[in-house]
């Protein structure tokens, strides 16, 4: 190997680009556990099919266009590295391989969009979802991750590199960008039948606490392998995503308990989603105090916002707006305030001594990245719906996306209500029809939980249908 390969930085970044890689699926659990139960597989389908398209994009282009060399105004890379023509095995960026590089960045690109399916659960067209992906990652996803992500000695993205934007492991680049296309999408394709109706419950809520469990622990990859190194930043970034993710949490239920009377375990797991969120562009900048207060606000905050599309009248329906918009901006300002400018990065915040000029430039990084996310996500899923169109129809939608659309369900009741119906035949109509009655697994926490605004649309949904 060349002179400066690092085989213990190598190593560190492939095991975190594998964590990265396992938030995909746990994303899918998490917001599987959150639709209902008509719609679970074709929940987790949106999120897999992430993994094969992306990968298969990054190869052919996706890469070069992120971290090619710059083809002008650090506005997107060009075509150098097409197919990955050119990357070698001994090519370096730092002290790991290229291809290592690039594995780890993959993971990031492949979780960006499926993070935006939350907004639009129960009622897209698997095949117009797939076509958005392709297109959303090319003309969005790729200029940003360069914008944010390339450093070239001040020749590199014009937001990181060039206007000393700090996001250390993408608020900006991920979830701003995946949080605004999602408000885009939901806008473009209409509210869910009996939204604000109907209250739309959360049909497994251990699904939903094993998905954020497994994000939680993929995080730990996401944020200190941004390192690109095993060295101090990254272990300051283990920590700080540790201690913002509790302060978030407990943030969260002291929220809803105060607003809404009760500590929910759908609370807990989306406030641990909100405090991952907001410290991914700020652990590498600050310290581990900065963290827990940058937790506590976010888990409160994004708490407050998730009943944002009551009042403004949009259907995100697993809060993708409310979680990762906001708290992807929380974190991204809150940079300009609690960087030390000792951690990771030299640049200080107000509360450091820096004054408002970092501020100011965090703030420029959320508006164009939210802007640009905003129009393009638009334009792309309105051409869709114009053309293939994005939504299924309306009967489709009542009926359940997943018989239509997968050809599956992803509970056999069947097989259960005939073994039973043989042991003790007099019950066994009634253990057969309960399931098409009510929406399976609806434990008496899964109901006190649809009654409080914890952090789903379908938790504050029973709210604002009860109110």
């Amino acid at each position: 190997m060349p002179d400066g390969f690092s085989a213990g930085d190598t190593a560190f970044v492939l095991i975190s680009a594998a964590l990265v890689m396992l938030m995909t699926p746990g994303l899918a659990f998490f917001y599987g556990g959150m639709v209902r139960v008509k719609s679970v597989l074709n929940m987790l389908a949106m999120s897999f099919i992430s993994l094969g398209i992306v990968s298969v994009l990054w190869v052919l282009y996706g890469y070069s266009l992120s971290f090619g060399p710059d083809a002008g105004a650090g506005l997107i890379g060009n075509l150098d590295f097409i197919g990955m023509h050119g990357v070698g095995l001994n090519d370096l960026a730092g002290t790991i391989p290229v291809t290592a590089f690039s594995a780890f960045q993959l993971m990031f690109a492949i979780i960006t969009p499926a993070l935006i399916s939350g907004a639009v659960a129960d009622r897209a067209k698997f095949t117009a979802w797939g076509l958005f992906i392709a297109l959303w990652v090319t003309v969005v996803y790729f200029p940003v991750a360069h914008w944010v992500f390339f450093f070239d000695g001040g020749d590199g993205g014009w937001l990181g590199d060039r206007n000393g934007v700090i996001d250390f492991a993408g608020g900006t680049a991920v979830h701003i960008n995946a949080g605004v296309a999602g408000l885009a999408l939901c806008l473009v394709l209409g509210k869910r039948v009996g939204f604000r109706k109907d209250p739309m419950r959360p049909h497994s809520l251990p699904l939903v606490m094993l998905g954020s469990g497994l994000l939680w622990f993929g995080w730990f990859g996401f944020n200190a392998g941004s390192a690109l190194a095993a060295n101090g930043v990254a272990a300051m970034a283990l920590v700080n995503t540790q201690v913002a993710t509790g302060a978030a949490l407990i943030g969260w239920l002291i929220y809803e308990k105060l607003r809404h009377g009760a500590f929910t375990t759908l609370g807990a797991a989306s406030g641990a989603v909100a405090g991952l969120v907001a410290i991914t562009p700020a652990c590498g900048s600050v310290s581990p105090l900065g963290a827990v207060a940058i937790g506590l606000v976010a888990g409160a905050v994004c708490a407050a916002a998730i009943s944002l599309k009551y009042r403004f009248g949009f259907d995100d329906s697993l809060d993708v707006v409310g979680v990762h918009a906001v708290g992807g901006a929380i974190g991204s300002l809150l940079v300009g305030l609690f960087a030390t400018g000792t951690v990771g990065q030299s640049a200080k915040g107000l509360f450091y001594g820096g004054g408002l000029e970092q501020l100011g430039k965090q703030a420029m990084g959320v508006a164009v990245v939210a802007a640009y996310s905003f129009v393009l996500s638009w334009l792309l899923a309105k051409a869709i719906d114009r053309t293939v169109g994005f939504r299924v129809a309306e009967e489709v939608e009542v009926a359940g996306i997943d018989q239509t659309e997968h050809a599956e369900s992803a509970y056999d009741f069947s097989a259960v209500g005939a073994s039973l119906g043989r042991a003790t035949p007099a019950p066994a109509v009634a253990v057969v029809a309960a399931p098409a009655a009510a929406a399976p697994t609806t434990t008496p926490t899964a109901t006190a939980t649809a009654g409080t605004a914890a952090g789903t649309g379908s938790r504050t949904e029973k709210t604002e249908v009860d109110a």
